[in-house]
């Protein structure tokens, strides 16, 4: 059954394409099938689906090393620089950070939450104006607003970043109790061991 597209990005079939994309083309790599499924967090049949049909229309190309299949943008295509541009702006933002905060240490999690991830799983209202980021652990405070404004700068929107210990996000507090509420968009460490913050994980599409 396919997914619905993605409220962010209509222009997109569906929000298993827009993730798709996002990863192979933000960071402009050539994967492998199994590893754009990993990083999508998407079935392997679906990637596989996608991937066919965005080579049919010459957004992609393949080539074999072995019996392993690599796949990269298409650097010909005209629609290749327009289509990164859309996905800066919608899915993006979510591949860009995570790429980021990999390099830092003491973080246990960080997710997307507000408006941007509530829009990104489907629910309706006014286009967001920025990204709510919440990380929690103990990281290097200005490092995580170094990593903030670059991915403002890319995306076009401003990221705010909220960074808790693991003992105040266990808090009963308001906006806690808010966070927990809505979706969220997993950034890094989501999971059943997650903090007690958890909105739940974020859906394949």
């Amino acid at each position: 059954m396919r997914s619905p597209a993605p409220v962010l990005a209509p222009l997109f079939r569906s929000e298993a394409q827009a993730l798709l994309l996002s990863e192979l083309l933000l960071p402009g790599e050539e994967m492998s099938m199994t590893d754009l499924a990993e990083r999508a967090g998407l079935p392997y049949p679906t990637v596989h689906r996608e991937v066919a049909r965005l080579l049919d229309a010459g957004l992609l190309v393949d080539r074999r090393v072995g019996r392993t299949r690599l796949v990269r943008g298409n650097e010909q295509s005209p629609l290749l620089a327009p289509t990164r541009e859309i996905l800066l702006t919608v899915t993006g933002p979510a591949v860009l950070i995570r790429e980021a905060l990999e390099g830092l240490d003491g973080i246990e999690r960080a997710f997307i939450f507000g408006s941007f991830a509530a829009r990104a799983k489907g629910e309706p209202g006014p286009p967001p104006n920025d990204i709510d980021l919440m990380v929690i652990g103990t990281p290097d405070v200005r490092a995580v607003y170094e990593v903030c404004r670059e991915v403002s700068a890319s995306v076009g929107r401003t990221v705010n970043p909220t960074i808790m210990s693991p003992e105040e996000a266990e808090e009963q507090t308001g906006f806690l109790e808010e966070v927990r509420a809505n979706p969220v968009i997993e950034i890094h460490g989501g999971g059943p061991d997650a903090p007690a913050v958890d909105a739940g994980a974020a859906e394949d599409g």
